[in-house]
This record gives C-alpha cells, sequence and structure tokens, in this order.
C-alpha cells in the first residue's frame, strides 16, 4: 500500500504522475528526451542501461518496465537484459555498451564514483563523449526515478505480462503520451 493516498490499480510512475500533474509533464519530458530522444544510443541500449540501474537500486517496478522496454528493442529481447541484470562483465553486448553499464552501475553508488578509469576503458570501447554523457545522465534519473517510485511505495504488478503491456505503449508512443 502507498505512504500516500493514490491510485492503487495504477502502478508506480503513473500512479504519481496522477497525483502530481504539476510534476508530471517535466518528469515524462525528461524521460521522453533520455530515452527516446535524438542521440547516438540506441533506445533498446538507452533503456537497458536505465533497467540495469533500476535492477541495482533494487526497484522492481522501473527494473521491469524499462527491462520489458529494453528486451522489445533489442535483438536478443528478455534473454538479454536478464544477463546484463545478472553480470553485465559476461552478458552478449558490445565492449561500448559493457563500459557504458559500468559507468552506469558507478552513477548507480555515487556520482563521484565514476572515475577516470570507466571514462579511459567506455572511449577505448568506442563511446563518445556524448555516449559517456548521456550515460550519466540517464543513470543519475534513473536513480531519482527509481527513488521517487519506491520511496512514495507505489504498487507494483505481480504479473511479468503487465510489464510487456507497459512497453508496448511506452515503445509504440513514449512518455510524453502518459
Amino acid at each position: 500500500m502507498a505512504h500516500i493516498d493514490l491510485d492503487d490499480g495504477i502502478p508506480g510512475l503513473p500512479s504519481l504522475l496522477r497525483f502530481r500533474p504539476e510534476t508530471a509533464g517535466p518528469l515524462s519530458v525528461l524521460a521522453e528526451a533520455l530515452l527516446r530522444g535524438p542521440g547516438p544510443l540506441e533506445r533498446g541500449e538507452r533503456e537497458l542501461i536505465g533497467a540495469y540501474v533500476s535492477e541495482l537500486n533494487g526497484c522492481r517496478y522501473c527494473a521491469g518496465t524499462h527491462g520489458a522496454c529494453a528486451a522489445a528493442q533489442l535483438p536478443d529481447g528478455a534473454a538479454l537484459v536478464e544477463r546484463v541484470h545478472a553480470d553485465p562483465s559476461t552478458a552478449p553486448v558490445s565492449d561500448r555498451l559493457r563500459a557504458l553499464l559500468a559507468i552506469a552501475a558507478a552513477v548507480q553508488k555515487g556520482g563521484r564514483e565514476v572515475g577516470e578509469a570507466h571514462v579511459a576503458a567506455a572511449r577505448a570501447a568506442g563511446a563518445t563523449d556524448v555516449e559517456i554523457h548521456d550515460t550519466v545522465l540517464i543513470a543519475a534519473a534513473f536513480c531519482m526515478y527509481n527513488r521517487y517510485v519506491d520511496g512514495l511505495a507505489t504498487a507494483v504488478p505481480a504479473d511479468p505480462a503487465d510489464y510487456a503491456r507497459f512497453a508496448e505503449r511506452l515503445v509504440a508512443q513514449g512518455y510524453a503520451a502518459r
């Protein structure tokens, strides 16, 4: 049960966006820009970064939703998401994405945890400054979204099929259309 009077029939972030429409617009626009806007990272890669940070933070709603969005947009689907969540160092991703996931994991621990070695490894694997920037911003934003969703104890779907339905809508319509 949520800590505040939310519609428990609406899980996760959408219940909070509905509760406080004044903040819904900027939060939705940020998610849209980070996950679907122009940029060198593929949409599925961005979703995977967000899902991975959410998994590290233990945010079941965001890890499930964005994991499903990543799975819907990446060639190896849910199996790849599961492998990254389990251990990105052995997951079948490019060296570039593996290095970016390491940066995201460092951000999840704390912004100052990102060191020159992380950035050098990402650059050596072919990541651009824009990809490094976007990874840090996605990871930082997901830490905020995760804490927002879990800090108010929003409802979490028990059925994995719910996440696939959320992903279908988000992949097709985006985040600003909530």
